[in-house]
């Protein structure tokens, strides 16, 4: 048994406390014998208790338990070596004591509990797969390990890895285990022999200029001489193919291509090998960036071709012409261009993704926007709620609700089982959308069907919104298909009300008989105003029935292949009947004082005959309004980029003499340089460390901070962390995927650039040789043993002797206060008084005569004479 106190330094107050008690005995002049010496005792008694206790004491018992921590290395570089693992764990165990508690646990990027520390008989178990296997992260895992562990016993961990770390660092922590308690003992793994051959640098030029002879290198690592195909990418077309012979270390290509087409250029090595380990190591991409002259590019439909592309100037400017169902769906086919026109382009042909891929091109990398009017753009476009609203000056949203006709809709939605997924969830977001447009006047009914009807709002005045988006968005997908009686229903329910405009909206996927007659409730509804459009989502739809439908009922037939077209395609159908946008009445649009817009019109401002209404949105800049004081001409700046509205159309249609006036073509060209990036290009330099860490540094060494953004291919953002390490120099940690990722890095005096960045795979798919000088420094460190040949030792006995620490401090106390309380009771009730009383002498009584009365004394004095 043992005494240990964890904070001493509370001792030194026995000083003064020591010094206070000798000058109290002196001055007092108590005797050794006297009452106020116990006293005196019995109160220093409790202070020295009260002190002792402030110090934390605790009371080791012995205890001879120890406990064995098995940490196997899972990931990928040693994960065909996990049986080996397992059976030497098995061997291991045969010699486990008694008194010893046995856990095993796995690790690679994470860290798992295999079989928890039990002093139970136990047997290696069968694990699976680690999650997150591309990484090995011993420090973390032996943190958590010993997080895990008792901490007042002998602990042992025993490692089983192959010490190729691609997280963390183990060096950095061993002097946390300095620590007679803890052990850890190594066994070095090897990954079993297998061909294997990887890509280890794919290299192409920073920049190059369009035609330039490109020099691309490939260096190969092969573990065996084989054979194998080397296929080189660009823009995800292939260029090159070229059989390879490996010889079995290191092996380098190089191969001269043109360098064809403009901006960023994205290039990607696979290689082919027969009877390879990992697939994962065998591509790697990298970028180029293309200098030449701004790239636009204007999207337009076959129904409603641009003009713009005409009108600009093609020696200053490269035109990029496309349908918007043409559209890229990835960010590295929007980073090329300067500025990105929609010239009446409907939501429902671009669909939610894409529009999210270019907000994140406009808000992250400078790309300007500009949006054109007519009768396909703006609300009446479907844009309602979306990305592309959200980078835009202007809301899709109008005034003047009050003079908006009255409304009756009723939207009727497949819940079929075969609409489950992304479907159902599209289709209630984009019924939840057209909700948001209505007014709460507004007559509404939302229907969901299956083989049955399913009335989840009865058609009716719209009180509750809030209330009616929860009701449609709780709706599941379930069931058969029989789409007439839910249309039946809808223009029952429609027929008889007194509204301006009565319209269906029909959702569905899939297929069913229709009636006899169904053409005559059509008719009848026809007559009664009420309208009808269709959406067929998928193939599997029948689209010659719903377009017929649409037809006869003087609607819109929408087929839909993207499914996130959806929402657009409801939230145009709504805006169509709920509002009245077009504005046609010809007028002079009034400008405000912006210089680069003002400049063109310095003869004078031509007449326009119409526009699409819109709502400014608070921050935005006004360029030119109608007189109703609707914006004619809005920018901002929506993160990086400008964006720009411009509320009527490129035809002339709605332009009026604008699109017939001489300086028609310059109002473009001066449009898109105001869209194009401003910004001074300054020097950056993206270094990749390993893995996902890249050093981010200002060359000119002028940034006092750095702003990084980073988005992946598909347009999200993507997870990182920063570590400043010096002014203008920054590290950061991808958490992405292998792949190609695009910075944008900005400071605070303006400068920006942007890059390419190819994210590699990890470093555990590399042909790599074991570890083993770290693997005998952990065990050297910490006291442990390199255990390869020795299974029996995991179970040795361990030096340091276990035990239970007990605290002792609420005692000390205790026994404080119990002194106090004799002390005051002793003081109180005077229970010592006879203890040290003086012995007193017996004295005789004297007895006391009672003197005589006065009377009595003078009778007696005169008998005598």
């Amino acid at each position: 048994m043992d005494i240990r106190i964890e904070q001493p330094f509370w001792l030194l107050l026995l000083l003064p406390i020591a010094a206070y008690f000798v000058f109290t005995w002196r001055s007092s002049n108590m005797k050794w014998r006297s009452r106020g010496t116990i006293l005196y005792v019995l109160r220093s008694l409790a202070i020295i208790l009260l002190l002792i206790s402030l110090t934390m004491p605790t009371m080791i018992l012995p205890d001879d338990e120890e406990q064995v921590l098995f940490l196997v290395d899972r990931s990928v570089s040693i994960e065909n070596a996990g049986e080996i693992a397992d059976e030497w764990i098995a061997e291991s165990l045969k010699a486990r004591q008694a008194h010893q508690s046995v856990g095993i646990y796995s690790f690679a990027g994470d860290f798992r509990t295999d079989i928890q520390l039990t002093d139970r008989d136990i047997a290696p178990p069968v694990v699976e797969p680690m999650e997150k296997r591309d990484a090995t992260n011993i420090a973390n895992s032996i943190d958590l390990a010993l997080a895990v562990a008792k901490h007042n016993l002998a602990t042992r961990i025993v490692l089983l890895s192959d010490g190729l770390e691609t997280e963390g660092s183990i060096e950095e922590l061993l002097p946390k285990y300095n620590s007679d308690r803890i052990q850890i003992d190594t066994v070095t793994l090897e990954r079993p022999n297998s061909n294997d051959a990887s890509i280890s640098l794919f290299e192409t030029p920073r920049t190059a200029y369009e035609g330039e002879k490109q020099v691309l290198k490939v260096e190969v690592e092969s573990s065996s001489k084989t054979t194998g195909e080397l296929l080189l990418y660009r823009n995800d077309q292939e260029i090159l193919s070229r059989a390879v012979e490996l010889d079995e270390g290191g092996n380098t290509f190089s191969f001269q291509v043109e360098a064809e087409g403009n901006g960023l250029l994205k290039y990607e090595a696979k290689l082919i090998v027969p009877d390879d380990s990992f697939l994962e190591n065998n591509r790697m991409l990298s970028v180029t960036m293309v200098k030449e002259s701004p790239k636009v590019l204007v999207v337009q439909t076959e129904r409603s071709p641009s003009a713009i592309p005409a009108l600009l100037d093609r020696q200053a400017l490269e035109v990029d012409v496309v349908n918007a169902d043409m559209l890229p769906e990835s960010l590295s086919g929007y980073l090329p261009y300067g500025a990105i026109l929609f010239d009446n382009v409907p939501g429902h042909l671009v669909g939610e993704h894409k529009m999210g891929v270019i907000e994140q091109a406009v808000k992250n990398f400078g790309t300007g926007f500009m949006m054109i009017g007519g009768d396909e753009s703006f609300g009446l476009g479907g844009y309602f709620k979306s990305p592309i609203e959200r980078l835009l000056p202007v809301e899709m949203e109008v005034k003047g609700k009050e003079q908006l006709p009255s409304l009756g809709l009723v939207i009727a939605l497949d819940r079929s089982g075969s609409m489950s997924g992304s479907k159902i969830v599209l289709a209630r977001e984009a019924a939840a959308r057209a909700v948001e447009l209505l007014r709460d006047d507004d007559t509404f009914g939302f229907t969901a069907f299956d083989h049955e009807i399913w009335e989840v709002i009865p058609v009716g005045l719209l009180h509750d919104k809030v209330d009616a988006i929860e009701q449609i968005l709780s709706v599941p997908a379930a069931g058969g298909t029989d789409i007439f009686p839910s249309v039946a229903k809808a223009y029952e329910d429609l027929s008889d009300l007194k509204l301006q405009r009565k319209h269906i909206i029909l959702l569905t996927d899939g297929q069913s008989e229709m009636p006899p007659g169904y053409e005559e409730v059509i008719e009848e509804g026809k007559k009664n105003n009420i309208t009808l459009s269709t959406v067929a989502i998928g193939t599997d739809a029948d689209w010659g029935l719903l377009e017929e439908l649409s037809d006869q009922g003087g609607g819109r037939f929408y087929d839909v292949v993207d499914e996130s077209t959806i929402p657009a395609i409801l939230t145009r159908e709504t805006s169509m009947l709920t509002r009245t946008y077009i504005e046609d009445d010809p007028f002079y649009a009034e400008f405000s004082n912006v210089p680069e817009w003002t400049n063109v019109f310095n003869e004078g401002v031509p007449q326009m005959n119409a526009y699409i209404a819109t709502t400014p949105k608070a921050t935005s800049t006004i360029v030119a309004e109608s007189p109703k004081e609707d914006p004619v001409i809005a920018e901002w700046m929506y993160g990086l980029g400008r964006t720009v509205a411009f509320t009527s159309d490129s035809s002339g249609k709605w332009s009026g003499d604008l699109a017939r006036w001489s300086g028609y073509p310059e109002f473009w060209n001066a449009a898109v340089s105001r869209l194009l990036p401003s910004y001074e290009e300054v020097p950056f330099l993206i270094t990749h460390e390993r893995g996902g860490v890249f050093t981010v540094t200002d060359s000119s060494r002028k940034s006092a901070f750095l702003d990084i953004a980073i988005v992946d291919e598909k347009g999200n953002e993507v997870d990182f962390q920063s570590e400043p390490l010096a002014p203008g120099k920054t590290r950061v940690t991808i958490d992405a995927d292998p792949g190609l990722v695009f910075f944008r890095v900005s400071d605070e005096k303006g400068g920006m650039f942007e890059a390419g960045v190819s994210v590699p795979y990890s470093d555990e798919y590399k042909p790599s040789s074991p570890n083993a000088a770290l693997m005998e420094k952990i065990a050297e460190r910490t006291g442990g043993a390199v255990l390869d040949e020795n299974p029996a030792d995991a179970f040795r006995q361990h030096p340091f002797k276990s035990g239970e620490n007990l605290p002792i401090n609420r005692w000390l106390m205790l026994m404080a206060m119990i002194l106090f309380f004799v002390d005051i009771t002793l003081r109180r009730f005077g229970m010592l008084s006879g203890l040290f009383a003086r012995p007193v002498k017996e004295i005789e009584p004297t007895v006391v005569r009672p003197k005589e009365d006065h009377v009595s004394e003078l009778l007696k004095n005169k008998k005598k004479r």
